[in-house]
């Protein structure tokens, strides 16, 4: 064999080994994240069964019933008065106003959260500092959803 070849030979099994260990680390971090959605999809089912458990005992209470009806009756008024109190124009466009608004934090926190990631990846960097002075942190989340039927279908 010629000395090229031997070396390949001896650089293969670190190779085999290194893809081994990340295979191994994936399949273990894999089984992690379905233990941990099984367990949280358990206790969400339990969480549901005690809420019942807590909300029956009400239920079952005379005296509680009796003022829940006087409080339904309150809020019914509560609501017609409010009804009455949306109606008038300037309500109506201080409505539109907060809707406008809102929409316009959304898309702006949306945007801060794509220039944010831009930026840490650019400066290595997971704090910044803003135009007060004051340094913050640059925090990413993520989450995973259950996907629709359709999707599963076309998959």
């Amino acid at each position: 064999m010629e000395p090229e070849q031997e070396e390949n030979l001896e650089e293969q099994p670190d190779t085999i080994e290194v893809v081994s260990d990340q295979t191994t680390v994936l399949l273990n971090l894999e089984d992690l994240i379905k233990n941990n959605i099984e367990s949280i999809e358990k206790l969400t089912d339990e969480l549901k069964k005690h809420r019942q458990m807590f909300s029956d005992a009400f239920e079952n209470s005379e005296t509680y019933r009796d003022l829940d009806k006087k409080v339904k009756e309150a809020t019914k008024a509560k609501t017609s008065t409010r009804e009455q109190i949306l109606n008038q124009p300037q309500m109506q466009q201080l409505k539109v106003k907060i809707r406008e608004m809102n929409s316009d934090l959304k898309d702006k926190k949306f945007s801060l959260s794509d220039y944010l990631l831009e930026y840490q990846r650019l400066a290595n960097s997971s704090e910044i500092q803003g135009h007060d002075g004051e340094v913050r942190d640059i925090v990413n989340t993520a989450k995973v959803v259950k996907r629709s039927s359709k999707e599963k279908k076309s998959k």
